[in-house]
């Protein structure tokens, strides 16, 4: 069906756009309780590190890794600081969002203004199919995909399988991709001093631990961290788009309104899940006022509980979404490869 001529559609369009102006209380941060949070990551990360090291050094090696987990989540919750930050939703004052953004991209291995850059990219073209490419997971179209060579329908499939996209390419996207001058690093010269600047510090910081510890206890205590970190992020920012009745528009038809509330999921999560996350689940009400603080996004919840009904996605359903690589654009869903083969076999157009 034509989106722009149905009127349905065009309901959904008007009350997107009406949500901008109610979110727009909740935006101010309170400078104390950014503090405050900032503090409650920060610090157990570092005894939490420092206690891995210890009981690696101590020969109680079996309780080294167990501790990464708890560990890995404190990063991941440093990395949604430090999104906040890119935002400009953490701070009142620019400067100290893009300071605290830098210093804490040393620590997630990402170089604070380049990825700043890319992410406002994929907010403001999120759901759109002809600006797809940046800052997002590659989708392609039931059409596109079959259009391809046995080849690269292939390298498709190897890159939309969980253990490249939640195994190696988390790996890759922390460890290599972020150090090398790839996309927009190529455009100007802030994305070169940002990526550059990154590595330095990770690279004095990295040698410092490694001159007190040793090399194998600095790998061994973080690494584990780093490539648990980066998996969980790759899995939360996957599922926030990822999802069967999520939202692909062509450029004529698309809205950016319509497309945050309604193409963003509300991942649904345990009380402490949700606490090692940011609220990074809310990602519909984040999506249409992303200068909203993420530790007020329960209130919007609370006090306009309408909002919870809309992309709602369960920890169960969330999971089973991971077969989901396709975009049927006559069903207007994702679909498996599985179900692109029965509808291929039915006669159904792609």
């Amino acid at each position: 069906m034509d989106k722009g001529h149905d009127p349905a559609g065009a309901g959904r369009t008007i009350d997107a756009r009406a949500w901008t102006q109610i979110l727009v209380r909740y935006r101010d941060p309170s400078s104390v309780r950014s503090l405050v949070e900032l503090g409650i990551t920060f610090g157990p990360l570092v005894l939490l590190w420092a206690l891995m090291w210890a009981s690696y050094y101590l020969g109680f090696w079996w309780l080294t890794l167990p501790l990464s987990v708890p560990a890995a989540g404190f990063l991941v919750r440093l990395f949604m600081i430090q999104h906040d930050c890119g935002h400009g939703a953490f701070f009142r004052h620019r400067l100290a969002n893009d300071w605290i953004g830098r210093a804490l991209g040393v620590l997630t291995l990402t170089p604070y203004d380049f990825w700043r850059r890319t992410h406002a990219i994929h907010h403001a073209t999120s759901g759109n199919l002809e600006r797809r490419g940046i800052g997002d997971v590659d989708t392609l179209t039931v059409r596109e995909y079959l259009a391809l060579s046995r080849w690269r329908r292939l390298m498709y499939r190897f890159y939309r399988h969980p253990a490249v996209m939640f195994g190696l390419g988390p790996a890759y996207l922390f460890v290599l991709r972020h150090r090398l001058p790839f996309g927009l690093m190529r455009s100007g010269w802030q994305p070169w001093v940002s990526t550059m600047g990154t590595n330095l510090a990770i690279a004095i910081i990295a040698a410092a631990l490694i001159w007190l510890i040793g090399v194998g206890p600095f790998l061994l205590v973080h690494g584990p961290i780093m490539l648990l970190a980066a998996a969980m992020g790759v899995w939360l920012f996957y599922v926030q788009h990822q999802f069967e009745r999520t939202v692909w528009d062509h450029n004529e038809t698309w809205n950016l309104h319509e497309a945050a509330l309604h193409g963003s999921s509300y991942y649904v999560l345990p009380g402490i899940l949700r606490w090692f996350t940011a609220n990074i689940g809310v990602h519909h009400v984040h999506h249409l006022c992303s200068r909203i603080p993420y530790y007020r996004l329960p209130r919007v919840l609370r006090e306009h509980p309408e909002l919870g009904d809309i992309g709602r996605l369960t920890l169960w359903q969330s999971i089973q979404c991971v077969r989901l690589v396709l975009w049927d654009e006559s069903r207007e869903k994702l679909i498996s490869f599985r179900e692109m083969r029965k509808s291929l076999i039915a006669g159904q157009p792609a």
